[in-house]
C-alpha cells in the first residue's frame, strides 16, 4: 500500500498529534513521522511508544522532505512557530492544524504563507482532558467529527489529502466555514469548558463549616468537572482567540441560568418541572445521536 503521507512532521507531539501519528502509522498512511516539540521528554516518550521515528529541535532537519506539516500546539502559537520551518519546507508542502478555532488561524496563515505551501484549516473533535504523548492513543479519532475550513485560496490537492488523512484514521469528515464552526464550537465545547472552571472556582471558593468541600464531591460533580483538568494554555488561548464567539455563548447560558434561578427564588414547581424534561429529552436525544456515530 502506498502511504499518503510520506513525510509528516507533527509539531507539538502530544494527546492529538500523538495519537494521529499513532494511528497513521497503524494504517499505513505514513511513511515516515518527525517528531518537533518544547521538551525533550515528552519527545522521547513518542519515540518509546512509536509515535515518531525520531525527533528533531532542528527545524531544517525536519523540513527536509516534507509533505505535511502538522501544527498542534496553542493557537496564540502558531503564527511563531510555523515562520521557523517556513524557509525549510518544500513547496508543496501541505501546512494543517487541530485547532479548536478556526477564523483566527485561518486568516493568519493564509496572510503569512507562501503560496508555495497550502494552508488547510482543520479541527478533529476529538479528545480528553490529559495531555502528552504518554496520553496519546490510536483509536482516538474513529467514529468521531473532523471539521475542515477551506476557503477560496485553499489548494484543491492540500484539501483532498487533509480530507483523506483523517478519514483514513477513521473520522468522518464535514466542510464548513471557518466563523461558523468558531460559533459553533463555543457553544458546544469552548462554553462546557469555562463552566467547569467555573465551578471548580465556585466550588473551591466557598465556604460551609469549614469542610473540605470536595471530599463530598460524587459522581455528578466530577463528570459537570471531568474538562477542568485540560490544559492551561491551551484553553486559555481558545478562549481569547474565539472571545467574541464565548461571550455571545456566555450571555446564552446566563439568560437560561438565570431563567431557572428565578424558578427556584419563586418555588416554581411546574416552570422548573418544564425546564428539566426538556433539558432531560435533549440530553436522551444527544445520546441516540451519538450512539449513530
Amino acid at each position: 500500500m502506498t502511504p499518503l503521507v510520506h513525510r509528516l512532521v507533527i509539531v507539538g507531539v502530544g494527546l492529538i498529534g500523538g495519537s494521529l501519528g499513532l494511528a497513521a502509522r497503524a494504517r499505513g498512511l505514513v511513511r515516515e513521522v518527525v517528531g518537533c516539540g518544547r521538551t525533550e521528554a515528552n519527545l522521547r516518550v513518542a519515540l518509546e511508544r512509536g509515535i515518531i521515528d525520531f525527533y528533531t529541535f532542528d527545524p531544517a532537519e525536519a523540513g527536509r522532505g516534507a509533505d505535511l506539516l502538522l501544527l498542534a500546539v496553542p493557537v496564540a502559537a502558531m503564527r511563531r512557530t510555523i515562520e521557523q520551518f517556513v524557509p525549510f519546507l518544500p513547496p508543496g508542502c501541505v501546512i494543517t492544524d487541530v485547532g479548536s478555532v478556526k477564523e483566527q488561524v485561518v486568516r493568519t496563515m493564509e496572510a503569512f504563507l507562501p503560496p508555495t505551501l497550502p494552508f488547510v484549516g482543520a479541527h478533529p473533535i476529538a479528545g480528553t482532558e490529559h495531555a502528552g504523548a504518554a496520553a496519546a492513543f490510536a483509536t482516538l479519532f474513529e467514529g468521531h467529527l473532523c471539521l475542515l475550513t477551506p476557503t477560496p485560496r485553499t489548494a484543491p490537492r492540500a484539501l483532498a489529502l487533509v480530507r483523506a488523512l483523517w478519514e483514513g484514521v477513521g473520522m468522518r469528515v464535514e466542510e464548513m466555514e471557518a466563523a461558523t464552526h468558531d460559533r459553533i464550537l463555543a457553544r458546544v465545547s469552548h462554553l462546557p469548558h469555562l463552566i467547569a472552571f467555573s465551578l471548580m472556582k465556585a466550588t473551591s471558593d466557598a465556604e460551609v463549616g469549614g469542610v473540605d468541600l470536595l471530599t463530598y464531591a460524587g459522581s455528578a460533580f466530577a463528570d459537570m468537572t471531568r474538562v477542568a483538568a485540560s490544559p492551561i494554555e491551551m484553553w486559555r488561548d481558545i478562549f481569547v482567540s474565539n472571545r467574541d464567539a464565548v461571550l455571545d455563548a456566555l450571555c446564552e447560558f446566563e439568560r437560561a441560568l438565570a431563567w431557572l434561578k428565578a424558578g427556584v427564588e419563586r418555588g416554581d414547581e411546574d416552570a422548573l418541572a418544564e425546564a428539566i424534561g426538556r433539558a432531560r429529552a435533549e440530553r436522551h436525544r444527544l445520546a441516540r445521536l451519538r450512539e449513530r456515530t
